[in-house]
């Protein structure tokens, strides 16, 4: 009921916290009088592309204009900025799992947090976020608005696990396909798509790697007394992810050079075999050149065993041939 009434205003989720891992909705038209429990952390998701959602951020969020600038602006990479009174914002980026979409084409999570209120936007639908009410639901979610923004980085960051293994074991049915069958070609297009993927990963998952390391170094009161190591460990996942999409780029390069180099020593045999008859059959073009000449004393012209004599001619030849390649094991 508030999910769909909030909609019309471009919110897409209005949460309260409870503190002990549960939520409750509420409606877009109680944000001005909502006073919080000290246990509880008031969560909104916006649309960012809603018009209402740009309303409301610049005139009743209470935020400064220049961070309502930075959370609106079109184009974003991973970051995180300390704001004054131990405020942040925090830009995370997540695989794109929408229908029709590409995984690498990552979707984007703006977040403000503060000590009990956490302000995310959207363009497009995320996943995390969706854990994150189920999780909420069973009464099994975050507890404050550190946990909040902990738990939806481990969700993003989980999705990328997904992807990261999907592309490695593709790779690995490649060379397994080229180490047991000689006349297997890879598809290039499909290779390629793999080197593009984990270099598209990669443009924005270093940077989101670097602010989970600045984050286990920065000391918020408000936020949870183990939360520097969460983020270590996160900043520890996307290292490994990073090294993995690295390692994948250079196996794709390992599969097209395993698959040029075939091809060249096929062509290469291809070419020997070519020049070998070539060089059978030369003599012998040469021999019925000079036996087709329509002059007079031409040997055997006049023997009826002439044609028979110059059969044999040519195979003696073509058969020395053979002898002699084989002797310089050319063949």
């Amino acid at each position: 009921m508030f999910e769909e009434e909030n909609a019309q205003w471009g919110l897409v989720h209005a949460l309260v916290l409870d503190g002990k891992g549960g939520a409750r909705s509420i409606a877009r038209t109680e944000l001005d009088e909502l006073q919080l429990q000290p246990q509880e952390s008031l969560w909104l998701h916006w649309d960012r592309s809603h018009p209402q959602t740009q309303t409301w951020l610049r005139k009743s969020s209470g935020l400064s204009e220049f961070a309502c600038d930075l959370l609106l602006e079109e184009n974003t990479r991973p970051r995180l900025l300390p704001l004054p009174e131990s405020q942040l914002l925090l830009f995370l980026r997540g695989v794109n799992l929408n229908p029709g979409a590409e995984p690498e084409d990552m979707v984007s999570v703006r977040i403000f947090a503060a000590a009990s209120r956490v302000i995310s936007l959207r363009l497009r639908p995320l996943r995390a976020t969706d854990e994150l009410l189920v999780q909420l639901a069973d009464g099994k979610g975050p507890k404050t608005a550190s946990e909040l923004i902990l738990y939806m980085a481990q969700y993003l960051t989980n999705k990328v696990q997904d992807l990261v293994s999907d592309l490695s074991e593709i790779v690995d049915a490649e060379e397994e396909k080229l180490d047991t069958d000689e006349r297997y070609t890879p598809e290039h297009g499909s290779i390629l798509q793999i080197r593009r993927r984990a270099a598209g990963l990669k443009r924005f998952l270093a940077p989101q790697r670097d602010i989970f390391a600045q984050l286990t170094r920065i000391k918020l009161p408000w936020f949870c007394d183990d939360a520097a190591d969460y983020w270590n460990e996160l900043n520890n996942s996307l290292t490994r992810y990073l090294e993995e999409l690295e390692l994948t780029r250079e196996r794709v390069g390992l599969v097209l050079e395993a698959e040029d180099r075939r091809l060249s020593v096929r062509m290469n045999r291809t070419m020997y075999r070519f020049g070998i008859i070539t060089g059978i059959f030369l003599p012998m073009s040469f021999l019925t050149g000079l036996l087709g000449i329509n002059v007079g004393g031409i040997p055997f012209s006049d023997s009826p065993y002439g044609f028979m004599i110059a059969c044999l001619l040519m195979v003696s030849v073509a058969l020395g041939q053979w002898w002699l390649f084989r002797r310089l094991r050319w063949v």
